[in-house]
């Protein structure tokens, strides 16, 4: 617990976050390290847009209030008014406050609609990460630090350090930018400037232009105190044309001030001694029998033989070429070649699902595909199956690959972002037996995926040696609190650097 002269007063700004909202892992972040910075003892306050509509059948919410609060934005020319709702996070004593604008943000998705964005979602999130600003004047919370999450909340950094640098509330406010996927950078055409609420002169290559289009993500790395990602090796990986999107050069600039930080799991949600989701929890002490009737659980589920000696490799994610859906299926043939079984619970390009569905109808003694999600499902995939897959093109953190080692099941992964960072390959006994956690390959090809394939399920005819693996897994510590150290350090680094710069 940090005691009171220590203790900051955080401010998290994310478009999503659970159990509020969710399309990714942006929302499993940034709920588990508000919780996790709660429990250091740090003063959190948790800002979402309040998506009305999609909370509305929620009942595992907590009670949500009417601050009261009521402000207005002028949004290229008309004024729009917004209020605030506030609850807490479940569990916690995190502050938690919803930007309630029915025309922005009562609607059935959060981005998107029919594979296709919403024509003002820079609009939206332009007035969210306004009004983040003003809710903090407002109420006075006077963050000592404001961490942004994603192109939603870029432009805060911008804002904070052109018009409220100094001001009453924000003397000496840092700021935090956290990318959590390069791919997506809310670029949107250079009229929607006047959204922003900023001068047209920080319309320039170095601040928030980039190939002639407004670029969000670009201002909040431009305008940061310090800058974040969710892995080491991720970070090392957008300073170079492959993974930068374009913003290579400017975050190679700023790499002094780039940190990869890898994401955490919640063990009050991902622990296998403790998770109602699974036929029998189990401990690493008891895993081995306690895996063995989660297994028999996943087959009857799934309407797979139920045979306790056939490997068993489960796969949960959005059926995509990032997630190397094109290396699985190209390799398809010979993987079920093999003595195995393959389940597969997740939703994506309808390409890849009707191919899944195809092998699933050509070997029904093999293969499993449920389409959608399923929470219950996943957890019961990753404690009945044997083997994890993740062969991503890339793959910024990745979290399911630390759900699989908590579980003991064991990753076969992609040496790439955070599965570089997360998951140790097995060489041989004599070189790695008392430290590798899994299977990694580098190249993305669908021979080298196949080739590991078939080195795990050699290996797991050894149960001495497979045992170590699954036990070597299962002894990492994947919580939060780690990750949460770790943000705390770049949020004083932030601080200072903000204490040196302002006026």
């Amino acid at each position: 617990m940090s005691s009171p002269r220590e203790t900051l007063r955080i401010v998290i700004a994310a478009s999503e976050a659970v159990p509020f909202s969710k399309t990714g892992g942006l929302a499993d972040v940034a709920g588990a390290l508000a919780k996790s910075l709660g429990q250091l003892g740090h003063d959190v306050t948790l800002m979402l847009p309040d998506y009305f509509l999609l909370r509305q059948n929620n009942t595992s919410l907590p009670a949500i209030h009417d601050t009261g609060l009521r402000f207005s934005l002028m949004m290229n020319g008309r004024a729009v008014l917004g209020a605030v709702n506030w609850t807490t996070l479940p569990n916690t004593n995190v502050r938690v406050m919803l930007v309630r604008q029915p025309e922005y943000f009562d609607r059935r998705q959060l981005y998107q609609e029919h594979g296709q964005g919403y024509v003002d979602n820079c609009e939206r999130f332009c007035f969210f990460s306004r009004a983040v600003l003003e809710i903090c004047r407002q109420m006075i919370l006077r963050p000592d630090v404001i961490h942004c999450n994603d192109w939603q909340t870029g432009l805060i950094n911008g804002l904070l350090q052109t018009q409220s640098n100094g001001r009453p509330g924000f003397e000496r406010t840092g700021s935090v930018m956290t990318l959590h996927n390069m791919a997506y950078q809310g670029r949107f055409w250079h009229f929607d400037m006047p959204l922003t609420g900023m001068d047209w002169r920080y319309f320039n290559p170095d601040q928030m232009e980039a190939w002639g289009d407004l670029n969000l993500l670009k201002t909040g790395v431009a305008f940061a105190d310090q800058i974040t990602t969710v892995s080491p090796t991720y970070a090392a990986e957008i300073c170079t044309p492959d993974e930068g999107y374009g913003l290579e050069g400017l975050l190679s600039h700023r790499r002094d001030d780039l940190v990869g930080i890898l994401n955490g799991i919640d063990d009050d949600v991902w622990n296998s001694e403790t998770d109602h989701h699974l036929a029998t929890p189990y401990s690493i002490d008891t895993v081995a029998t306690g895996k063995r009737q989660c297994k028999a659980h996943l087959q009857r589920r799934m309407h797979l033989d139920q045979r306790p000696d056939v490997p068993l490799l489960g796969m949960v994610s959005r059926m995509a070429d990032q997630k190397g859906f094109d290396l699985i299926t190209g390799a398809a043939e010979r993987i079920l070649a093999q003595d195995l079984q393959l389940v597969f619970l997740g939703t994506g390009d309808p390409r890849y699902e009707g191919q899944l569905r195809d092998l699933a109808q050509r070997y029904p003694s093999k293969v499993a595909v449920e389409i959608g999600f399923d929470e219950s499902l996943a957890h019961q995939i990753e404690a009945g199956a044997d083997m994890f897959l993740m062969p991503s093109r890339f793959e910024p953190c990745g979290l399911n690959q630390m759900y699989s080692l908590r579980y003991g099941t064991v990753p076969v992964v992609r040496k790439v972002g955070g599965l570089a960072d997360s998951v140790e390959n097995f060489e041989s006994e004599s070189q790695s037996l008392q430290t590798a956690t899994g299977f990694v390959f580098a190249a993305y090809s669908k021979e080298l995926l196949a080739e590991t394939i078939e080195k795990a399920l050699g290996v797991y005819q050894q149960p001495h040696i497979w045992s170590q693996i699954v036990r070597n897994g299962m002894s990492r510590d994947w919580s939060w609190t780690r990750s949460a150290h770790e943000y705390v350090a770049v949020y004083r680094k932030a601080i200072e650097r903000r204490k040196r710069q302002s006026p």
